[in-house]
Order: structure tokens, then sequence, then C-alpha cells
């Protein structure tokens, strides 16, 4: 089949938690498939990826935008009904493109719900991956926020899930990578079909290297230009470090990940905390972890940055939030703490007791072996073509 792939970013690198999946989505479906991939680029760097694609073989349409300056042009619009979401990421030749490509294909993949507005005119089968339930993230959004904030993001909420019901109606089949997603479609807009297709990890790559491990040191990797990625670090050095440098005082927090915002720069004065900006691989900087934390408090989806973590065989201290699309058991293969004080505690208790952290580590590798290896999460894409 000839089949259109849309993304709301240039699939390659895999360097951050959406193009890592779309590379893998792109790369399993080009084994069966003639893929054309059609994508927004935001910078530089995607115009380059765009062209590593060429060079791998995948027709790539890279599209040039500015996010920043989409913002604000879309901000006569909060007057009417449209999503601030669908007027940034609108695109008339975007949708122009995607109207002449989709002549000559058999299907079309769009992954994220903005990608799948410019397939609503279309007739030809299509699946749509929402690579999270946005409407939910807004909701989420607005509960941990004050008014105006919390106004603004209720009414990206109500109108993105009419927006992702009508998306429902029109698609041949809904996405999710999670089981916990497929449900809140399912109550919030009942009677439109769902599966989920799990997100993977690169296991090869991603290893244990424990002879790397540096004494009292917590890691955390993550774009850091993304609200709910700035909002745990900012919680965990405020108010978790302070509780674990009280029993140890030369523990340490690295914060792993490209674009700190300058609130993360900030963090990067505390006592015992270093913030890196980008690097080349954040496997190496997890190899000299002892104990990986995700405090994100506002999530949704699978966590790459959970499985990564779990594939090095690094003990973690999590939120309900950051580990629940991941589907393990809390003591079992990692440590599940919301509170501050308990999210300490945690972190306390693995940096005392060395064989605690060897077996949930080994434990989590062993779990993410058997449930995540990519070339199983994905065995499904190929019966839901042949459909």
């Amino acid at each position: 089949m000839k089949i259109l792939f849309l993304s709301q970013r240039v699939p390659f690198p895999p360097n951050r938690g959406d193009k890592i999946t779309t590379w893998r989505l792109v790369e399993r479906l080009a084994r069966k498939h003639e893929v054309t991939i059609m994508a927004f680029a935001h910078d530089e760097a995607d115009m380059e990826g765009a062209e590593a694609l060429r060079a791998k073989g995948f027709e790539t349409i890279a599209i040039p935008i500015d996010v920043r300056r989409q913002k604000f042009k879309a901000l006569p619009r909060m007057l009417g009904d449209t999503p601030m979401t669908l007027a940034v990421f609108g695109s008339p030749q975007m949708q122009s493109a995607v109207s002449e490509r989709m002549q000559e294909m058999d299907a079309a993949y769009a992954y994220s719900s903005a990608m799948g507005a410019f397939l609503l005119p279309q007739t030809k089968p299509w699946v749509m991956h929402f690579a999270e339930l946005d409407s939910d993230k807004w909701l989420q959004y607005a509960e941990r926020h004050r008014w105006p904030l919390s106004q603004i993001y209720r009414r990206e909420w109500r109108l993105l899930e009419k927006f992702e019901a009508k998306v429902a109606d029109a698609t041949s089949q809904n996405v999710f990578c999670t089981p916990l997603e497929q449900r809140i479609f399912q109550d919030r807009i009942p009677g439109r079909p769902s599966m989920v297709l799990r997100n993977g990890v690169d296991l090869e790559h991603f290893s244990p290297r424990p002879s790397e491990a540096e004494p009292e040191h917590m890691v955390f990797t993550g774009v850091m230009d993304y609200y709910p990625n700035i909002d745990g670090c900012v919680h965990f050095v405020k108010e978790v470090l302070p509780r674990v440098r009280s029993e140890f005082p030369n523990a340490r927090f690295t914060i792993v990940g490209s674009r700190p915002t300058k609130e993360v720069l900030r963090l990067g004065k505390t006592e015992g905390v270093e913030v890196t900006g980008f690097v080349d691989s954040t496997a190496d900087w997890m190899a000299r972890a002892t104990i990986a934390v995700a405090p994100l408090r506002v999530a949704r989806g699978i966590q790459n940055k959970v499985l990564e973590a779990m594939a090095m065989g690094l003990p973690i201290v999590g939120t309900t939030s950051a580990t629940q699309g991941v589907g393990a058991i809390h003591g079992r293969q990692y440590l599940v703490a919301d509170r501050a004080e308990e999210q300490a505690h945690g972190v306390r208790g693995l940096l005392r007791d060395e064989a605690a952290r060897t077996r949930l580590g080994l434990s989590a590798r062993k779990f993410v072996e058997k449930h995540h290896d990519w070339e199983s999460v994905f065995a499904d894409l190929n019966g839901l073509f042949a459909e």
C-alpha cells in the first residue's frame, strides 16, 4: 500500500519522545508498505532530519512552521470556537500538500490530533494515532492552574474534546498508547473504534551499565521546555531534594534534556543540582546515575523516560501520572509516590539499600524486555492495514 504518514515534527532523529515513536512507526510501516512522510519542520535541525530521511529512501515533505509566531497570530481565534491547538498548527500549505498527495495514496496515518485535522476532508481510509489524548491533557493543566489560565485551559479542553469526537467519527481506527487513555476516550467519546499500540524502547541502546553508576546520583531526562517536565523538576528540586539531602548531604540531581527554560536553568544554581541542556546520549547520563526519578504531576500516555530508565536497569521513583501508562507494579518494577515526602522516602530508602536498588532494577529490565520490545509492540500494525 501507499501510505501518507503525517506527524507534527519531522520524525528523525529519534531524540525526543514523539520522534522516537514516529520514527519507529515509519520504520515498521516501511517494511511492507511504501511510506511518504509529511511533517512540520520546527527548526533547522528538523530540516536536517528530513534530509536524513530522504537519504534513507523515504520521500519526505517538510513544511516549515514557526510555532511562536503561530501562537501570536492565533490569539484572535480565542474569541471564536476553534481550539488554539488547531489555530497554531493550522496551515493552508500543509492542507494543500496533504490533499494533493492523498490523490495517489491508498491510506494515511496521522500522529497527533492536530495532524488528523488535515485528513478530515478525505474519504480514503486513515488511522488516527493519538500521541496523547490532548483534551485530557488540557483538563489536567486547568486543574493545576489558577484563573485566568484555568479558564483558558478549560476552553481548550472542551473544544478539543468536540474536535476529537469529530476526528473519531471520520477515521477508520483510533490508536492509543495506553489502555488508560483508551478507557478515557471510550468514556468521553463512546461508540467509536479504538485499539492500543504501546510504546517500546531500544533495548540494545538502553542497557544496564552498573559499573558506571555514581553514588547518590539521581537523574531526570526529558525535553526541558515542556510544561509537565518543568513542573515536575521544579517540584522535585524545591520539595523533594531537600528532604533527601537532609540524610544524604552529598546527593546530586541532574536534569538532562534539551532547550531548558530560564526557570529550569535557575534550578541549576541550587546546591546539588546540574542542568545539562542538550546531550548526545541520554543513556550515558543515565548510566552515571544510581536512581532515576519521574516526578511528573501532569502526564498521560507512556513516558519514554520511564521505559528507558527501566531498560537501563535503574530503580525508579515516579508519580502515578508518570508510571500509570507502563503497566508495571509498584514495589516490583518501580516505586510509585505522589506526595513530596513519599517521594523523598522512596529515594532515601533506595539510597540506603543497594540490594533493593539492584532487585528493582533487574525486575524493571526484565519487564520491558517482555512487554516493550519495539519488535513486538507494533506487531498489530500489519493487521490494522490489512483490515
